[in-house]
């Protein structure tokens, strides 16, 4: 049921996008590449939108997945974990090369821990994470992205999951799918 909310919601979105006369819009599409520190490899993929009104674009919003389906757990018995969440990025140059940014995220976290032993395990917690980092903008579509984030919400395996562990790095490689700023400004 979780997953058909959001699948809406991203159909939603982008029917939006795509209607509301996508002047000066940047959709970007790629993947995330998430480690927590000490623990898992989380690997998935992200989407954030834009357009001219949002502070000169400088604020976007997005969603995200992550999960060690895609990382730690390939092959292995890592526990399988995911993550699902809303972001919102402000960009402090959008106009040049390299781009600082702070994202505040919000979300889910779901770790299947299998085996009926451990049903007494929490194994779910709500996220907030706020993150730091840099983009550069490359003269292509293509965006390179690298922060530290903090998760505000842990657990210890009694109180809270003990697989949401608190500081993570992530780097993201994204594609514009959606820029008509440079069509727009001709």
């Amino acid at each position: 049921m979780f997953y058909r909310v959001i699948l809406f919601f991203l159909l939603f979105q982008f029917f939006s996008i795509t209607n509301s006369k996508a002047q000066n819009s940047e959709l970007d599409i790629g993947v995330r590449l998430q480690k927590s520190v000490n623990l898992y490899y989380e690997n998935g993929f992200t989407a954030q939108y834009t357009n001219n009104r949002l502070y000169s674009k400088r604020l976007y919003f997005g969603i995200s997945y992550v999960t060690s389906r895609l990382g730690s757990a390939i092959g292995s018995n890592a526990i399988n974990q995911d993550n699902i969440f809303l972001s919102t990025t402000y960009f402090f140059r959008p106009d040049r090369k390299l781009q600082p940014f702070l994202r505040l995220n919000t979300g889910y976290f779901y770790s299947d821990l299998e085996e009926e032993i451990f049903d007494d395990l929490p194994n779910s917690s709500i996220l907030l994470s706020p993150e730091a980092g840099i983009r550069l903008k490359t003269n292509s579509p293509l965006k390179v992205g690298a922060s530290f984030g903090y998760n505000i919400i842990t657990g210890d395996g009694r109180k809270g999951p003990g697989t949401l562990y608190p500081v993570f790095i992530q780097s993201s490689i994204t594609w514009s799918i959606l820029n008509n700023t440079d069509q727009n400004e001709k």
